[in-house]
């Protein structure tokens, strides 16, 4: 099985404009994400960027990238434009978030062995909430999924009590196969997308089913301002 890693790279982003390129511990974010992909079972890993900046950041230390539209409404389309320009043929293909600078390799490891199942065709992960304010925090999403580890809704917010070991956040990594991928590409942004501004709601809407696996690992996505904080606290 032939896997490829994406890493869309928006310099526009509405929150934290310009953030693929800031410095997060004496390297930029974006380096900080390649470097975490490249330590995985990927076989290959390319950036995704709509703006020149983001380019010669990547190839400043030896990274592939490649220049995409400004108009994609998400990261899965910035990596179907990659998928149908790059000539190679690939099995699966891993979206991995451009904003998530600690990301552990065996995330992605987990999701890749998500598809010795022939039936998964979409994959992502979910951890587990310890806190009850998670469950209010609008820029984490969650995910419910029934016993099988198929998708059945991602949520912004939960207003239900909070119960340990009940609810899950959702890690912002995707998987699909290549001819999943192409079938995706040919769907329109579905009103469930629109409304919560999370691109899996296209999937799902159109029928398509998504596996979900557990991680123990969590992951530290920047976002905002005080995301970036955090994070430095952190890891530094």
């Amino acid at each position: 099985m032939k896997t490829l890693g994406i890493i869309p790279a928006r310099f526009k982003s509405t929150r934290l404009p310009g953030k693929p390129l800031i410095d997060i511990l004496g390297k930029s974010m974006i380096q900080r994400v390649y470097e975490q992909a490249k330590h995985s079972k990927l076989d290959a890993v390319i950036v995704a960027t709509d703006d020149e900046r983001i380019v010669s950041e990547v190839h400043s230390f030896g990274g592939e990238v490649t220049m995409t539209s400004e108009n994609h409404l998400s990261g899965t389309d910035r990596c179907i434009e990659v998928v149908e320009t790059i000539g190679k043929e690939y099995d699966v293909i891993v979206n991995v978030q451009g904003d998530e600078p600690f990301i552990e390799a065996e995330q992605i490891n987990q999701l890749i062995a998500a598809f010795t199942d022939l039936n998964t065709n979409i994959g992502t992960l979910a951890q587990v909430i310890d806190e009850s304010n998670e469950l209010q925090n609008f820029n984490k999403p969650k995910v419910r999924f029934d016993e099988n580890e198929w998708a059945l809704s991602f949520d912004r917010t939960i207003d239900k009590p909070f119960q340990k070991d009940t609810f899950y956040k959702h890690i912002g990594l995707y998987a699909f196969r290549s001819k999943t991928l192409k079938e995706i590409s040919l769907l329109t942004p579905s009103p469930k997308e629109l409304e919560l501004k999370l691109e899996q709601w296209r999937w799902l809407e159109n029928g398509l089913k998504i596996k979900v696996k557990k991680t123990a690992f969590d992951t530290y996505s920047v976002d905002t301002e005080e995301d970036l904080k955090k994070i430095i606290e952190r890891f530094g």
